[in-house]
């Protein structure tokens, strides 16, 4: 059995700096971590521990220290973990309080390493910028421009700037040549915020296009805060790649590569990397659009798409000194990807595979779920109807507040797992508790958990069943066991004052720079792209 140890913040901060491979977790909710918490933390909540861990951190040797802020989660993952395998893990002693005391910085938001990186990136490469108004104003002189939006196409389907089309950020130099004919053309690249911005952009810069190019500064938030139009259900997607258009974009990408030092992998030194991964770990990714990855991929290999990898690595390689490998089938995205992991400090490198005879895998990525559910009672949507039909049954929803407000099982309590030990008792008394998750796997995780303590159960196939079976759902936050602190709030979803909430996530984004400078914590090493 594996001795959880402590670590107090000084060996921590020797640690982060003596070139081994590291994995420091923070075992709280996302609302909580975003707060407070470490930089190289990253947010893996103790209530999905068995769903996340194994993608976050595949080596069961990987060198872990978990963290909280005095809740107590952190041992209780440790434990956890340690039960799942994981040989070398240990618990932050006094949590981020004791870090903070020794004088080390505290950060709040999500993400941050990749949204400081990206603020980093425009301070050194002078990345160049346009105000929303400017923008607005070449779009109604009909100016040569061409307007992109570098987020995923669901967020641009949900809010975009009109004349955008949606071309996220990996994409920007493999479409390129297909996407804007004249070199005359000014070319601008918006996100959200910030951070997309300006990584699309300085992309397509280190990429040696010959137009102008600049991100739109602080987004589609900017747009919003000038009073301009935000669309909703705009659909403008990327053309299909040319051949042309595809030539051009490799010969950039292979200058990319000669001039930031990628390294281009083959598929006997992938066998070899992942033969050794007792002793290094190693993330391997699908950087390409999640439409061609469901058509056809290399079995079980995840799916990130490069613009999404840059913009939350923390969220896809919780393993500090990893190496990672960004795969494609084109030669452009694995490397403009990689470029920019190598200068966050990972050890990257490119891999371009032929997916029509490699990719004979189809569908979305399933990520390993850890721990046995052998000792869960299930239920199917039938016989849960009738239970709850009679008073016999009570349902408490362990998906995300945002889903569960979207739509739930009627009469269903909101939880979190982490916290049932609480929860249980305060729910009516009943026959049978029923947990319930979108697809059931989380609920099967948390009726094996309290098998023998409660008379509990979980639905087969979740929500989603209930739903298959033609059984109604209701909307909103109607019966909340806790507080609902799973997912924190953009700043667009607040119930009141949006404007402000915007302003006040610039401000941090743009500071965070600045932060940077002071930090030694941070493995950041820009090369300027001019």
């Amino acid at each position: 059995m594996t001795t959880i140890r402590a670590i107090d913040a000084a060996g921590l901060k020797t640690a982060l700096h003596d070139g081994q491979e590291i994995a420091l977790l923070d075992a709280r909710e996302e609302v909580p971590f975003d707060a407070r918490h470490l930089l190289m933390a990253a947010c893996l909540p103790l209530s999905r521990l068995e769903m996340l861990v194994d993608g976050c951190v595949p080596r069961r040797g990987t060198r872990v220290v978990w963290c909280d802020d005095g809740e107590g989660l952190a041992e209780r993952a440790a434990e956890r973990m340690a039960g799942l395998g994981y040989s070398d893990v240990s618990v932050l002693t006094g949590g981020i309080a004791a870090w903070e005391a020794a004088g080390h910085r505290i950060y709040s938001g999500v993400h941050v390493p990749s949204k400081a990186f990206a603020e980093v990136v425009e301070h050194e490469c002078e990345t160049p910028w346009i105000t929303a108004e400017e923008l607005n104003r070449l779009i109604e002189t009909k100016a040569d421009i061409a307007l992109f939006d570098s987020r995923s196409y669901e967020e641009f389907h949900n809010n975009s700037i009109p004349t955008a089309i949606s071309v996220p950020g990996a994409e920007l130099v493999y479409r390129f040549d297909d996407l804007v004919r004249s070199p005359e053309t000014m070319v601008v690249v918006n996100c959200g915020g910030r951070t997309r911005s300006i990584i699309g952009a300085q992309a397509l810069i280190n990429a040696g296009v010959p137009n102008k190019v600049v991100s739109l500064q602080n987004g589609t938030q900017a747009w919003h805060l000038s009073g301009f139009n935000v669309l909703k259900g705009e659909t403008a997607r990327m053309p299909p790649v040319s051949p042309g258009g595809h030539a051009a974009a490799r010969a950039r990408a292979e200058k990319v590569a000669e001039r930031f030092g990628v390294t281009r992998i083959d598929a006997a030194t992938l066998a070899r990397w992942q033969a050794e991964d007792d002793r290094r770990t190693l993330y391997v990714f699908d950087v390409r659009d999640p439409l061609e990855y469901r058509a056809g991929h290399i079995p079980d290999m995840k799916n990130v798409p490069g613009g999404q990898l840059v913009q939350e690595t923390d969220r896809h390689a919780a393993t500090w000194g990893a190496r990672v490998v960004c795969v494609d089938d084109d030669g452009v995205r694995a490397v403009i990807t990689a470029h920019w992991l190598l200068q966050m400090g990972w050890d990257a490198a490119a891999m371009t595979v032929d997916m029509r005879a490699e990719g004979t895998q189809v569908g979305p990525w399933s990520p390993v779920v850890l721990g046995s559910t052998d000792h869960a009672v299930t239920i199917d949507e039938a016989a849960l109807k009738v239970r709850m039909d009679n008073g016999a049954a009570v349902v408490v929803d362990l998906d995300w507040h945002r889903d569960y407000r979207a739509g739930h099982i009627p009469g269903a309590w909101y939880g979190i797992r982490s916290r049932l030990d609480a929860i249980i008792p305060m729910l009516p008394e009943v026959d049978l508790i029923v947990f319930t998750s979108s697809d059931g796997v989380l609920a099967e995780l948390a009726a094996a958990e309290w098998a023998g303590r409660a008379r509990v159960a979980a639905l087969v196939g979740g929500t989603k069943a209930w739903v298959a079976a033609g059984l109604p759902l209701e909307t909103g936050a109607t019966k909340l066991a806790t507080t609902a602190d799973d997912t924190r709030l953009r700043a667009r979803e607040m119930a009141g004052n949006v404007e402000d909430a915007m302003r006040a996530y610039l401000s941090w984004e743009i500071d965070l720079a600045g932060q940077m400078a002071t930090d030694d914590d941070q493995r950041f090493r820009i090369l300027a792209g001019h």
